[in-house]
């Protein structure tokens, strides 16, 4: 049976977990489609395995705008798999980046540290090291058929009148846009559409269409 300081302790490493990788939070954002979950999961440690460190190394060259883009897009990435504390500490970089900010080493270190107990996290999550580098395989419906344009189309209208309404359709269609789309694209518009940047969010949708 356990003391109260063992479930005091449970519980305090359950919400450090959470604040690390909150898998139900991201599920839900995309009707609870856990294969592509994983598979957005793989894609995260493909494109942003090593953005903190890319972060540092702009910030040591003194190229602020090119580490405060690293910063943004990392912030919309980790929002979209539910890793609160990547999230929270990107928010606050950017921030400091865009006011060049005192301290900004530290707060880069921090990231880095998070970073690492995300990755941490997912590789775990991912199991293997030769199921975590499998390319995912993504059975695409034919991107010409009248209700995949149709939807696309209303995507698209959405996101160009900054309209949150473009949320719902990336939530509730996410496993069909993420086929159409692919993952990649699919995590890209999604990601910059939860921040409320739809212009990149369009952007982004356009750029594949």
């Amino acid at each position: 049976m356990s003391t109260p300081d063992a479930t005091d302790a449970q519980a305090a490493t359950a919400a450090q977990d959470q604040c690390v990788l909150d898998v139900d939070s991201a599920l839900g954002r995309i009707m609870g489609d856990r294969p592509l979950y994983l598979k957005i999961l793989r894609r995260f440690l493909h494109d942003h395995g090593t953005t903190p460190r890319q972060i540092r190394s702009q910030f040591d060259s003194g190229d602020y705008a090119g580490a405060r883009l690293r910063v943004h897009t990392l912030k919309g990435a980790a929002g979209m798999i539910g890793a609160a504390r990547v999230h929270g500490l990107s928010t606050t970089l950017e921030m400091a980046l865009r006011a060049h900010a005192p301290g900004l080493a530290q707060q880069i270190a921090q990231l880095e540290l998070a970073q690492d107990q995300l990755l941490g996290a997912i590789s775990a999550m991912l199991g293997t090291p030769e199921e975590r580098h499998t390319a995912a395989q993504d059975m695409a419906p034919d991107p010409a058929a009248p209700a995949i344009q149709l939807l696309l189309a209303r995507l698209a209208s959405h996101l160009r009148e900054g309209d949150g309404a473009a949320i719902d359709i990336l939530e509730n269609s996410a496993s069909l846009l993420a086929a159409s789309l692919g993952v990649h694209v699919y995590q890209e518009v999604a990601a910059a559409a939860h921040e409320f940047d739809f212009d990149s969010a369009l952007q982004a949708l356009l750029k594949r269409r």
